[in-house]
């Protein structure tokens, strides 16, 4: 594992048991969609074969994938996207976040931290908890977009991801936060994405970015300004290609160390050519199915994998 790198050989997912829609997240996750005519068996069990074809196609390019089986109770609809109550970092520590929705909280497993335990090297938790008493959340990776390199936090502020974790955030782990208000349509309105990692991804050497959902002009030309100053490509995606999860992508490496994209199938078939072509120009693209989870989860392929920085014993 390259430990100062922007991407991670090894990636935590949770398979899981009773996956639906979580009707506790779709007041501010405007993604999940109500899939009529299926039953709650079917929905799991079409889940559960795109996470295992997920799973299968990230292994066969040689990326390590621990994978831990979600429990039947308590009940966790969303235990599939871990990225939001864990990260995990090159210095041991892992941090574990504020959630919004009260039966995500349960998603958090002290016996997942103890499975890691065993082959990585684990100094500190760094608890961000505390803050659900005062319904003021962060939500991981999923309200943080990290450029871990150059320690930089890029954040769409909402519900969801709200300041005063955020700057805690950045003062246990020496980051620097670039704070914005990322908007979709709903209903005629322009209202917050509920998570940065819809609308934009930072790899090595370029970053995906719905430029359009930056409603405020200064904003905007801060994010973009930072992008480019620490060397990205700027990749622009639509909102219509946003809302098709082109922004919830994640750069990972195999253990021989080649990197790549990893993103859905929907996201894929989303792109054109000019930016298949601009990404590929970077690294090759992996791309899965992940249609079911994506209607009822409100969230894609980024959510479902929490990266392993941890230093391995």
């Amino acid at each position: 594992m390259d430990k100062l790198g922007q991407s991670t050989d090894t990636i935590l997912m949770i398979r899981p048991v009773r996956f639906r829609m979580n009707e506790q997240t779709a007041v501010n996750n405007y993604y999940q969609k109500v899939l009529d005519g299926l039953s709650s068996n079917e929905v799991q069990e079409k889940a559960l074969k795109e996470f295992d074809d997920f799973v299968e196609k990230l292994r066969l390019k040689g990326v390590n994938v621990i994978v831990v089986n979600d429990t039947s109770d308590p009940d966790t609809p969303d235990s599939i996207f871990p990225n939001n109550w864990i990260s995990f970092h090159d210095d041991g520590r892992i941090g574990l976040y504020p959630m919004f929705a009260e039966n995500r909280r349960l998603e958090r497993r002290s016996d997942i931290i103890e499975t890691l335990r065993a082959d990585f090297n684990v100094s500190a938790l760094v608890d961000f908890t505390e803050f659900e008493a005062s319904d003021v959340f962060l939500e991981g990776t999923g309200s943080m977009i990290l450029d871990r390199p150059n320690k930089i936090v890029y954040a769409a502020m909402s519900e969801r991801t709200q300041e005063p974790p955020l700057n805690e955030f950045c003062e246990a782990f020496g980051y620097e936060a670039v704070k914005f208000i990322a908007n979709q349509d709903v209903d005629g309105k322009r209202l917050p994405i509920y998570h940065t990692n819809v609308m934009m991804c930072v790899a090595d050497e370029f970053a995906i970015l719905c430029t359009d959902s930056i409603d405020v002009q200064d904003e905007r030309k801060a994010v973009t300004d930072k992008l480019e100053t620490t060397g990205k490509e700027i990749i622009a995606i639509s909102e219509d290609q946003k809302h098709r999860f082109a922004g919830n992508m994640l750069q990972v490496r195999s253990e021989d160390g080649k990197i790549y994209l990893v993103m859905s199938g929907a996201a894929y078939q989303s792109l054109n050519e000019d930016q298949i072509s601009r990404i590929e120009k970077y690294c090759p693209i992996i791309h899965s199915s992940l249609d079911t989870i994506e209607a009822l989860g409100g969230g894609s392929a980024r959510c479902m994998m929490a990266e392993v920085f941890l230093p391995k014993k």
